[in-house]
């Protein structure tokens, strides 16, 4: 197989920049604050609909 190469796999992998444990933890922390932010914004979107269609009398 022409483009299986090892030494070329290896070489890519060198040039990898993984991230420091201080990223990775303030990354981490974003995308947890990120996701129940919007977690409660949807909630509050479906309530408030749900509301509305009460006070209309469609539910």
């Amino acid at each position: 197989m022409k483009w299986f190469d090892l030494n070329a796999i290896f070489k890519e992998i060198s040039k990898i920049r993984w991230p420091k444990k201080e990223d990775l933890l303030t990354n981490s922390v974003q995308v947890l604050i990120f996701t129940a932010f919007f977690g409660i914004f949807f909630a509050i979107c479906i309530f408030l609909v749900s509301a509305l269609l009460r006070a209309l009398g469609v539910l």
